[in-house]
């Protein structure tokens, strides 16, 4: 199954029992990559899996229970993954969370303390401890899902956007590691940041029968779009912003 740009990967997801996670799962399993993926609520991690083994026709794909706030938790999975797999291709950051307030007057800076744990502080810990599995291979991807409030943050928005702006920062400095560490020739492994303007899945539209999540993104989508980062060369996706939404 799949001979394509993923046939034979080895790709580890970030925050993969969520509806983007489930979605990216079965999507990268489809392309012919072996999944590793993380969360930290191990039911919910191991319905995604069971789901995308089973819809993907049995397909490797496997879970595990990752603390991704604790920095030698993370770096104890990486070495895992690589040791059992004998590499790791990708890292898809898919940890997200959302608070936001009525107006700039009334944010909470416990909401930037929740914000800056999931949003920053597991793309340090991911990205500190993938970068040099990712940098040994062939085709590496670090790919962070962040959000358009990062380029044009809103009054009652201000500690998500602070959130997701940092993130994408520290990715661009992963970035031009991979810049440097490829040499005149330039990258051959890369970290690329997916904006959206937000989420939506068949739950939500369930619920919502009405509403028209003008702009949104579908899960499914995104998950076409991760797996299309490695149709496209290093060079062309290092360090870049690719829009799924309209650029504010």
């Amino acid at each position: 199954m799949g001979n394509g740009a993923l046939s034979g990967a080895v790709i580890a997801v970030a925050g993969a029992g969520g509806p983007a996670g489930r979605a990216t799962l079965l999507r990268l399993a489809e392309a012919g990559a072996t999944v590793v993926g993380a969360d930290n609520d191990p039911q919910r991690l191991s319905e995604a899996v069971d789901a995308a083994r089973y819809a993907s026709g049995g397909a490797t794909v496997t879970g595990d229970t990752v603390d991704l706030l604790d920095l030698q938790s993370t770096r104890d999975w990486a070495t895992h993954v690589e040791k059992d797999f004998g590499r790791v291709d990708g890292l898809v950051h898919l940890v997200g969370g959302w608070r936001g307030s009525e107006t700039f007057t009334k944010t909470s800076l416990d909401d930037w303390d929740f914000l800056e744990l999931l949003l920053v502080k597991t793309v340090q810990h991911t990205s500190l401890a993938f970068h040099e599995a990712l940098q040994r291979s062939e085709r590496g991807r670090y790919v962070l899902i962040s959000a358009s409030a990062a380029s044009k943050p809103t009054a009652g928005n201000a500690a998500y956007a602070a959130g997701k702006a940092a993130a994408e920062a520290w990715t661009l400095a992963l970035a031009d590691y991979f810049r440097k560490a490829g040499g005149p020739e330039g990258p051959t492994s890369a970290a690329a940041i997916l904006v959206v303007k937000a989420l939506v899945h068949d739950a939500m539209r369930a619920e919502r029968p009405n509403a028209k999540f003008a702009g949104f993104t579908d899960v499914k989508d995104l998950a076409e779009a991760i797996e299309g980062v490695w149709h496209k060369p290093a060079t062309e996706v290092n360090g870049n912003r690719l829009w799924l939404t309209e650029k504010p």
